[in-house]
């Protein structure tokens, strides 16, 4: 399999991908109203502050909607692959995959939690999989 392309990090996001390093999954809080935000940015889009500390997250949430893309296919996925819309316990939204289950089991709504993956290099990354019972 084919090395897996590297996020790009900016300024905004390295202390997210940092939390993943460390097996944290990390969300934006505005200090100035508390809001939570994800994807990551500069500023709050509630009170506009630019003031913001990161939490970490259960890593619990549920799924929100998914896809298995078909084409174009990458070198560094394994086919079926699904594409899940996260919605976390603490009410924001993520992109992942979902692995650990066929396809045909997935549906909207089902309880999911995080793991993280090492790839080459230091690239850690959020998968989701079907929450323990």
């Amino acid at each position: 399999m084919a090395t897996r392309l590297a996020p790009t990090i900016s300024p905004d996001t390295e202390f997210f991908w940092n939390g993943l390093r460390d097996h944290k999954l990390l969300i934006q809080r505005c200090s100035g109203c508390g809001t939570l935000r994800n994807p990551p940015r500069p500023m709050c889009p509630n009170c506009r502050s630019l003031d913001w500390e990161a939490i970490e997250s259960s890593g619990r949430g549920t799924v929100y909607s998914y896809v298995m893309p078909h084409e174009p296919r990458f070198p560094f996925f394994d086919y079926p692959y699904i594409v899940v819309l996260v919605q976390l316990a603490e009410g924001v939204r993520l992109v992942s995959n979902l692995c650990e289950i066929d396809p045909a089991d997935v549906t909207v709504g089902m309880p999911i939690e995080v793991f993280y993956q090492a790839f080459d290099g230091d690239l850690v990354l959020h998968q989701f999989r079907p929450a323990a019972e």
